[in-house]
């Protein structure tokens, strides 16, 4: 690995889909996750509506604008099932593989690194568990995950565009309110599976390919985990987004106390002494106010944008929220949040 820090985009709903990144594909269904689309469209229509969308919606000419732009990295979401029925029984879902193999191509040609994300939340229950066997609960289907990144390392681990392996994406952590305990996974289970992810990669793909471990949003549970002498190349994963906060004000006033909340999160993670990356961020601000403009709007957008650019600066890599939207999303959208920003301030 490279020590220029990785900057770049995440490709979030392209190899699986997203209500809010494809709104199209879900507004005659009244649904809002896939697993819950196949389910009110039927598997026929689920499964030629998620081919032709992944067809369409990433192609070569976004790797290449989004080299130009001055990134150097994109995180690519690839769903557990991406091996179809040569992995582990997906259900009535549909295998991609053959576009990751698309996507390491693009990169390999100009240059960029990919950071492969397993797209599985453990302790996440959905509509997802219903169609698939053994997939209601993260520990009937923890082997199988261990196998597909297996599998994910045997394919590209001398891949010179492979960066590393994210071996979840969102997990739903237990936590303790009281005298109970909140639905989710156990941190020790979740640290388990973990460890377990980190020997398979190690084993698969030797020990220059990055192990990130996403830190479950408990950004200060993670203090000497992973820390022993054995552990090398792991990294912890925080996700930073702001847009449900409360902050009791707008303005530049606001954006200071979002930006701080942040940071204080980013500490909190450091102290596990892992190197932390930011893997999901946006320029989605948490409040409206009817005196501002449009154009006052972009402006308090860009500002917090380049706050948290600047607080970034010692993470080993970022990866904004997200590089494209069907309605070009503002705040979430790359080509639109981004674009007025200098090159140099992205890489």
């Amino acid at each position: 690995m490279s020590a220029r820090p990785l900057h770049g985009v995440n490709l979030t709903g392209w190899l699986t889909l997203e209500p809010w990144v494809t709104p199209s594909l879900f507004v005659d269904s009244g649904v809002l996750d896939e697993a819950a689309l196949v389910s009110s469209i039927g598997r026929e229509d689920y499964q030629g509506l998620v081919r032709a969308h992944r067809a369409d919606f990433m192609s070569q000419s976004d790797f290449l604008q989004i080299a130009s732009r001055g990134f150097n990295a994109v995180r690519l979401p690839v769903p557990w099932y991406v091996f179809g029925d040569d992995g582990p029984t997906p259900g009535p879902f549909v295998g991609c593989i053959e576009l990751v193999d698309d996507a390491f191509d693009w990169a390999d040609e100009i240059g960029l690194k990919i950071v492969l994300d397993l797209c599985i939340n453990p302790g996440v229950r959905g509509a997802e568990g219903e169609l698939v066997r053994n997939h209601g609960d993260f520990a009937s289907y923890r082997e199988d995950m261990l196998d597909v990144i297996g599998m994910l390392c045997d394919r590209y681990g001398t891949r010179a565009a492979l960066a590393g392996i994210e071996v979840a994406d969102d997990p739903n952590p237990q936590v303790r309110r009281g005298l109970t305990l909140s639905d989710g996974v156990p941190l020790h289970v979740l640290r388990n599976y973990y460890r377990d992810a980190y020997d398979r990669i190690r084993a698969c793909a030797g020990d220059d390919v990055l192990v990130i471990v996403p830190d479950a949003g408990q950004h200060g549970a993670w203090g000497r985990f992973m820390a022993q002498r054995r552990y090398h190349n792991a990294w912890l994963d925080c996700h930073l987004y702001r847009y449900f906060d409360n902050v009791g004000s707008i303005g530049p006033t606001a954006i200071r106390k979002l930006a701080d909340r942040s940071r204080k999160e980013l500490d909190q993670a450091r102290r596990s002494g892992l190197p932390v990356m930011v893997g999901k961020w946006s320029g989605s601000l948490p409040f409206a106010d009817s005196s501002t403009t449009p154009e006052g709007r972009i402006a308090l957008e860009r500002v917090f944008i380049s706050e948290q650019i600047s607080m970034f600066s010692g993470c080993p890599a970022w990866f904004f929220q997200t590089w494209k939207t069907e309605g070009r999303l503002a705040g979430w959208d790359a080509r639109v949040s981004l674009a007025t920003f200098e090159r140099g301030m992205l890489c």
